[in-house]
């Protein structure tokens, strides 16, 4: 099994753990950082006994601080363009997955770790975490998609003032705006993504795809192409084992015993 520079990675009853670990950057986002991530998300992907993962930070202070400033300083437009692309490519590799993504929020989430945690699924933060988009304290803006991310999750007023002002905010900030699904205190932000993960990889896989894809339509399309997709989808679900012993478990009065198929 490959081992990673930059990234830790744990296997466990169905769900996988995967972990920026460069602390003494403050698990910074660099080259080698967004290959290795492209690298263990497509991994895991195709592991059919992997039904949910976690992304987190090695360390109590970050999430992820940001992108590597030291390696962008040498950046002329094309390789910044290029930079900029992959990145994109990356976190829309995470946002596409067909297994759930939870990002586990630890400490700053700045810049790029921001970006990051919005193309996950679901998002854990802990008390302490502080997120925020402070490109333009930099005289940049964000690159990998954040202006694009943002005001799909908050109101566009907000985010765009957040974005001008590069303003960090809190965790409760955040969970008050719906941007994070949990603030938990500061040590079990883990655990409680945890134990999200296991409740979602105890449903059946196919169809937690199909409703994955259904769901990333909402932004994309009009409301009637997004209901056209969702009976396409709706009638995929009759051709897995897991829709007929769903609805036979719930006719025969008891627990389903999924097969993930």
């Amino acid at each position: 099994m490959k081992e990673f520079q930059t990234i830790l990675i744990q296997r466990a009853e169905s769900v996988a753990l995967v972990t920026i670990n460069r602390p003494d950057k403050l698990n910074a986002l660099n080259s080698i950082c967004l290959k290795e991530l492209d690298e263990i998300i497509t991994e895991l992907q195709n592991e059919s006994g992997i039904r949910c993962i976690i992304i987190t930070g090695s360390g109590e202070k970050a999430f992820i601080a940001g992108a590597d400033i030291a390696e962008m300083h040498a950046f002329n437009e094309e390789s910044a363009i290029s930079y900029s692309l992959y990145g994109q490519s990356v976190f829309n590799k995470i946002s596409n997955s067909r297994k759930p993504i939870i990002a586990a929020i630890n400490g700053f989430a700045l810049g790029g770790g921001s970006e990051l945690a919005w193309s996950c699924h679901l998002r854990v933060a802990s008390e302490n975490a502080m997120f925020g988009q402070p490109e333009i304290l930099l005289g940049l803006i964000p690159g990998f998609a954040g202006t694009q991310r943002l005001p799909r999750l908050l109101p566009r007023a907000v985010a765009l003032e957040l974005l001008l002002t590069g303003a960090r905010f809190s965790a409760a900030t955040a969970h008050k705006y719906g941007l994070v699904n949990y603030c938990v205190p500061q040590g079990e932000v883990l655990a409680k993504a945890r134990e999200l993960a296991s409740a979602i990889a105890a449903q059946p896989a196919e169809i937690v795809a199909l409703l994955l894809k259904a769901f990333s339509w909402v932004d994309e399309n009009s409301l009637s192409d997004g209901q056209l997709m969702e009976s396409q989808l709706f009638g995929k679900c009759f051709l897995t084992k897991d829709c007929k012993e769903g609805m036979s478990a719930f006719l025969e009065k008891r627990k389903p015993n999924f097969t993930h198929s």
